[in-house]
């Protein structure tokens, strides 16, 4: 029988646990551990994580770590140790900036140094795969499958777990209708979902493009500031209206709406960054003072979708030369890069600005 969830199975639930607050161990061949998610702990379960009374760390990335001043040993990340008897807000101070400016000294903080760092990583992996601010509470176990068992835990197995989370997952088709758009009667909306149990993907087909010729497509992020309620802090809703308007006028092309909001990190983390603009921080700034790098977006899947919809050739509606490389990394030919410079205005100046200097942009 079949009825045991496989890895992939097995992770998607673990990233619903962690987003519900519920631990999860993960195991390797030397050791295992509990980990909970920083942003979704609660009090009663860091009291049980101390009366356990192991040494427990607050796995956080070299960005985080670098904004709290933290040693970060392994390069990627700081094991910082916690401390007996600290509180819930302490912990989720360190895990979330957003107090960073009125509370600025949360240390003196004791990184570690000795010792495997490899189920810390994976801890971080899962926690921003759930769309949780990247910090995780990582707690040493003698007999981690034991413990899973007795406690009604999801169990992971690192060493399967670790390259599995780097592989692309799988797409399968849906399903496909007619909606007829104001910039296009003749569209067609796709529907792909990942075989991995993340968010729902679209394409958008705009009359019959022939499969043999170079297609007018555009890799679009999921913006709902912007593309449903007409923000000015972006230029994402211009940005999608005029790529439908051009499809359109050409009667034919590919418009690919990847859920990745907020570059990757999810509308909750982008509300996060948003605030910390207020304070006076860059698109880029913010990013990195929540732990996350600069783009967390992921564009392989808009080549895996242009491939199951019988395209190798486009023309790339875009400003960011990445998506150009990674179309051409996943042998998509890319013919010609199509500029879209839509919806610039004062409020979104510094924005543009930050997109040009940091992220490379051509506008």
């Amino acid at each position: 029988m079949t009825f045991r969830p496989d890895l992939t199975e097995g992770l998607a639930r673990a990233r619903a646990d962690l987003r519900m607050g519920v631990p999860v161990v993960l195991c390797d061949a030397r050791a295992s551990v509990l980990i909970l998610a920083a942003e979704t702990l609660s009090a009663q379960r860091l009291r049980d994580v101390q009366d356990l009374g192991g040494m427990a760390d607050l796995a956080l990335t070299r960005w985080r770590a670098e904004t709290l001043k933290a040693r970060a040993y392994d390069g990627d990340l700081a094991r910082v140790a916690l401390p007996a008897g600290a509180e819930l807000a302490w912990v989720q101070g360190l895990a979330d900036p957003a107090n960073d400016l009125s509370v600025p000294m949360k240390g003196p903080l004791q990184s570690r140094r000795d010792g495997d760092a490899g189920l810390h990583r994976l801890a971080l992996t899962l926690v921003k795969s759930a769309r949780l601010l990247p910090a995780a509470v990582v707690v040493p176990l003698e007999d981690g499958a034991a413990f899973a068992a007795a406690h009604d835990l999801g169990v992971i197995d690192a060493a399967a777990a670790s390259p599995h989370l780097l592989t692309l997952s799988g797409l399968e088709q849906v399903i496909s209708a007619r909606v007829p758009l104001r910039a296009a009667k003749n569209a067609r909306l796709h529907i792909f979902r990942p075989e991995d149990g993340s968010d729902e993907h679209y394409a958008i087909e705009i009359g019959r493009p022939d499969r043999q010729a170079p297609v007018l497509a555009r890799l679009h992020s999921a913006c709902f500031t912007g593309d449903l309620l007409g923000s000015l802090k972006c230029d994402c809703g211009p940005q999608l209206n005029a790529a439908l308007a051009q499809m359109g006028e050409e009667g034919a092309g590919v418009l690919l709406y990847l859920n990745q909001e907020g570059r990757g990190i999810g509308l909750a983390n982008k509300m996060r960054a948003y605030s910390l603009q207020d304070q006076g921080f860059d698109t880029v700034e913010a990013n990195h003072r929540l732990g996350f790098e600069d783009d967390e977006r992921d564009f392989r899947l808009g080549a895996q979708i242009l491939r199951r919809m019988g395209f190798a050739q486009v023309r790339l509606l875009t400003n960011n030369p990445r998506k150009i490389e990674m179309m051409r990394a996943c042998d998509i030919t890319v013919t010609e890069r199509v500029p879209l410079k839509v919806g610039a205005n004062p409020h979104n100046a510094a924005y543009l600005a930050t997109k040009a200097a940091k992220s490379g942009h051509l506008l």
